[in-house]
């Protein structure tokens, strides 16, 4: 990092704006910031800071106050610093939170802190040319090239007062932090997590095989019956799988017993039953038998009345339907009789005269047709003429309506634009009122606050006399002190001599009569307070009689602006005027409403004509289309009324004439009708009368006798089938061979042996069940037995895998087996470190001319804490190993000068040298001999050669002769300001 350029403006001690050219001071190498004390040279340094950043190192960060309180109210806050970093150059500006007057009204307001950053020249690569203008982004980018804090960057690059020696003294935490980010290690802290997690992972892996192993376990135990021990799981499983195995074998043995006698009883009972069952299957045959026996002559009737049945149905069915033809023939020649009556003229005709009747009279209703349909049509425009009639009405009233309503409107119109012009009238004469109000309001508060400011200008009359008072008195007293101290000044300077040393006035060693004075003397120390005093009076008089001056000035421009007006005659002019506004504004506020009235007034107003236009054109148009429809309807009625003769309308007419006609055709199909019956009822009776005479019966009612539904039939034949079949089955379940000897009067005992086979057979299901339930715990055990042996066997490489990973991981977080509790960060650090040392002894040696060196300690910390970045000093002079803590004030700067040029080294051979150009040192020489002094000059000398920039800040006036090239810092009441001074 190389700075170029360094503006400020109302920053710190800065009034102005003050501009520091890097590369003027930097040609040499070495130049040197000097000023009087509390000029602003740090307040440099903290604006370099401030630039990059966006804050300043050590406790003036904590302020938050970095705006110039010598500034003027337009002068902005602003830090702009051009840097090259990583060969790359940019230009910060940056501006802080400050407040600053208002540029409207009284007070003050908070100006926003803002950062820019643009890059000068070519464009980094993932960057607009635009720059960046957000504060967060500028920290980000600004953080990643430099590749450090604002607090790592205060202590490599810009070390504040006081704080030089803090990387030397700092924890091993801090050291840890600092490095880590210098050197790029966070890669062995992303191994140390990796380590870490892959641990985590592995320790969850390893618990849910236990839990899961404890859980088959548990299931074991449950399936067991018995409580897991802790130890010898393996051997437990086996004891208890054996012990389930001698169970399997005693229910397999009782199992086999149990089934035995069970079938031997099964055997008896099955015996005993078929033998009950063929006795059963004899007594039945024989009962049957004697069933069908009694039932012989029954059976013979029920023959008979089947055969006579048979034959009745052969003519049962000719003499239904002879009935059903005598039936429509009745039907018939009632329907004939009934058509008869609608036409009485027409009774003797023929079927074939009247159907030729009907066909004329239809004839007669079709040529009517076309007229029926001008007859509707008539009485459709008698409905319209009537419509169109009340629709004129109905438009001439509205059009008188609207004439009405037009009538009326002018005078409406001329009201409302009548008060639409008070309302406008009332708006422009508002605003004056308002301002008069203002002004009136303004004076009636200069009325009110005249009575106040005379009490002030009285109270500071008071102030200013006592003031002047106490001015003359400190004056007076510090006059008296100089008095005193000028007459006995000769007995003070008495009072210093001694014995062989030079009088400070004749420069003798001998003081024969030295003076003396008989009052006290004058301590310089007391006539310094009184200077100090009288100036504090002074100050305090002064602003006094500025305090009165003003009053008096507010006195008299409140005066002036009363002029010959009170505070009564303000507040009576103030409630009229106050009154005025009110009634205007009410006005005022009126006069959209009455714009909006009047155009919808005269809105209506156009619309009103139009309607009334439209209305009277409709009566004029609905007039006419009424008169050409009542000569149409003349017409037409003429045509009509000769056509419906004695009926109401046309269309009556017609369908009288084909209601007739249709009359006639029912009355000649009625006839048709008739005829047909009679002739198929002569038919039907002719082959009634032949199947009576071919099935032997004498009539109709000899048959009717011996029908039988079909229902009947059938259940009566299936009653012989029946017993015929039943008396054939009996007599073959008498001769079947297992019946041979079987007496319907034998029997047998079944009870016994049905108790004593239930009895087997339930203890043989009770062994069954006991034999399934050992057989199936048995398999259980034998399954979760299989399971948990392969856990085991799995467990147990999982957990030798896991003891090595906690113990390497343990081992590269510094813990565990590793003795110096060094993490692997740490050890890497502790290189570097180490790196750090070795460049810096180089340099710490040539300063010491050869007594200290620097020794890196990678032993563990105090009570077990991390170790490896221990740094220590070695005393060649007493070959003694100490801390650094322990070194003297100058001691210590050179130690803290040294460690930070072997860091800036270390850094810079790290980044390829991009890193550090500039460095700057602030304050410590001071407490350096000469000898020592000139041993740091040549180092930095050294750093000069190197390409590095060195830049000074001391009060140690032999730099000034030694350094040609100097920033110098001036003060003054203005501010302050910077002058540079070259070679």
């Amino acid at each position: 990092m190389r700075l170029h350029r360094l503006e400020v403006a109302a920053f710190g001690p800065y009034a102005g704006r003050e501009v520091v050219d890097f590369d003027a001071l930097g040609a040499d190498g070495l130049f040197l910031l000097h000023g009087d004390t509390g000029a602003g040279k740090t307040t440099l340094l903290d604006a370099i800071a401030f630039a990059l950043f966006g804050t300043v190192p050590g406790a003036r960060g904590e302020v938050k106050r970095l705006r110039c309180d010598l500034a003027e109210p337009d002068q902005v806050t602003e830090v702009v610093l051009e840097l090259t970093v990583q060969g790359q150059r940019m230009r910060i500006a940056r501006n802080p939170e400050y407040q600053r007057p208002k540029r409207r009204g009284e007070g003050m307001t908070v100006q926003q802190a803002k950062a820019v950053l643009s890059w000068v020249g070519t464009v980094p690569a993932g960057h607009v040319a635009e720059g960046i203008t957000r504060i967060d982004e500028v920290a980000r980018t600004v953080e990643r090239l430099i590749g450090m804090t604002h607090e790592q960057f205060f202590q490599v690059v810009l070390l504040p007062q006081g704080e030089f020696a803090r990387f030397l003294r700092a924890n091993t935490a801090e050291r840890e932090e600092l490095l880590e980010r210098l050197f790029g290690t966070e890669r062995f802290s992303d191994v140390e997590d990796w380590f870490a997690n892959l641990r985590a992972e592995r320790g969850r892996e390893l618990q849910a095989r236990q839990q899961s192993l404890r859980e088959w376990v548990a299931r074991f135990a449950q399936v067991a019956g018995q409580e897991a021990p802790e130890e010898g799981q393996a051997e437990w499983v086996g004891e208890v799988l054996a012990e389930s195995a001698r169970r399997v074998g005693e229910a397999q043995e009782r199992d086999t017993k149990a089934r035995a006698a069970a079938k031997k009883a099964e055997a008896v009972w099955q015996e005993n039953r078929s033998t009950a069952e063929r006795i059963r299957r004899v007594r039945t045959a024989y009962t049957r038998l004697s069933v069908i026996a009694e039932q012989a002559d029954q059976r013979a009737e029920w023959a008979e009345e089947v055969e006579a049945a048979h034959r009745a149905a052969g003519v049962v069915a000719e003499a239904d339907l002879l009935e059903r033809r005598l039936d429509q023939l009745a039907e018939a020649e009632a329907a004939e009789a009934l058509r008869a009556q609608e036409v009485p003229d027409a009774a003797d005709s023929s079927a074939a005269e009247l159907r030729a009747r009907a066909g004329g009279l239809r004839e007669e209703a079709g040529a009517l047709a076309e007229l029926v349909a001008e007859s509707e049509q008539q009485q459709r425009d008698l409905a319209r003429r009537e419509q169109l009639t009340a629709v004129a009405g109905k438009a001439e009233k509205q059009a008188e309506e609207f004439a009405a309503e037009l009538g009326a409107a002018p005078e409406k119109v001329t009201a409302l634009r009548a008060e639409l012009a008070a309302a406008a009238e009332a708006e422009a004469k508002l605003d004056g009122a308002r301002a008069r109000v203002d002004e009136l309001t303004a004076l009636a508060r200069d009325a009110d606050e005249v009575p106040k400011t005379r009490q002030v200008v009285e109270r500071a009359r008071v102030v200013v006399s006592e003031a002047v008072d106490g001015h003359q008195q400190a004056r007076q007293h510090r006059l008296d002190l100089r008095e005193r101290r000028l007459e006995g000044m000769a007995a003070e300077l008495a009072a210093g001599l001694h014995a062989g040393e030079d009088c400070p006035v004749c420069g003798a060693t001998d003081h024969p009569s030295p003076a003396t004075h008989t009052g006290g003397l004058v301590d310089p120390e007391d006539e310094r307070h009184a200077e100090t005093a009288e100036q504090q009076a002074h100050m305090r008089r002064e602003k006094a009689k500025a305090a009165l001056q003003e009053a008096e000035n507010r006195l008299t421009v409140l005066i002036g602006r009363l002029g010959a007006h009170t505070a009564e005659t303000l507040r009576a002019e103030l409630g009229e005027a106050r009154a005025l506004v009110a009634t205007l504004s009410e006005a005022a506020r009126q006069r959209p409403a009455l714009e909006t009235q009047v155009a919808a007034l005269e809105r209506k107003i156009e619309q009103l004509t139009e309607q009334r236009g439209a209305a009277e054109r409709r009566a004029v148009e609905i007039a006419t289309e009424v008169r050409g429809l009542t000569e149409r309807l003349t017409e037409r009625e003429r045509r009509l009324e000769s056509a419906r003769g004695e009926f109401a309308d046309v269309a009556a007419r017609r369908r009288h004439l084909l209601g007739f006609a249709t009359r006639l055709d029912a009355l000649a199909e009625a006839r048709l009708s008739v005829a047909g019956a009679c002739e198929r009822r002569d038919e039907q009776a002719k082959l009634v009368k032949e199947a009576l005479r071919a099935k032997g019966f004498a009539d109709l009612d000899e048959m009717r006798a011996a029908a039988r539904p079909d229902e009947q039939i059938t259940k009566l034949e299936a009653s012989l089938a029946d017993a015929k079949v039943m008396e054939r089955a009996a007599r073959e379940e008498l001769a079947q061979p297992d019946l041979f000897g079987i007496s319907p009067e034998d029997e047998i005992d079944v009870g016994a042996s049905v108790d004593a086979a239930q009895d087997t057979r339930g203890e043989a299901e009770q062994a069954l069940v006991a034999l399934r339930a050992a057989t199936s715990r048995h398999a259980d055990l034998t399954k979760l037995a299989e399971r948990m042996t392969s856990l085991m066997a799995d467990l147990a490489p999982v957990e030798e895998r896991y003891l090595e990973l906690k113990a390497l991981a343990e081992v590269v977080n510094g813990r565990g087996q590793n003795a110096r509790k060094m993490s692997l960060r740490s050890y890497v650090l502790a290189a570097r470190l180490e790196e750090v040392a070795v460049a810096a002894t180089a340099r710490l040696r040539t300063m010491s001319q050869g007594r200290y060196s620097f020794v890196h300690s990678d032993a563990a910390g105090a009570r077990g804490t991390r170790g490896g970045l221990g740094l220590d000093v070695l005393d060649d002079y007493s070959g003694t190993i100490r801390p650094a803590k322990t070194l003297s004030g100058g001691e210590s700067f050179l130690a803290s000068l040294s460690l930070a040029l072997g860091l800036a080294d270390v850094v810079a051979a790290e980044t390829g040298g991009a890193l550090l150009d500039t460095l700057f040192i602030d304050e410590g020489f001071g407490t350096l001999d000469a000898e020592t002094l000139d041993i740091v000059m040549n180092i930095l000398d050294e750093l000069r050669a190197g390409g590095r920039v060195v830049g000074l800040v001391s009060h140690v006036e032999e730099l000034r002769q030694r350094i040609p090239t100097r920033l110098r810092v001036r003060k003054a009441r203005t501010g302050s300001s910077v002058e540079i001074h070259a070679a």
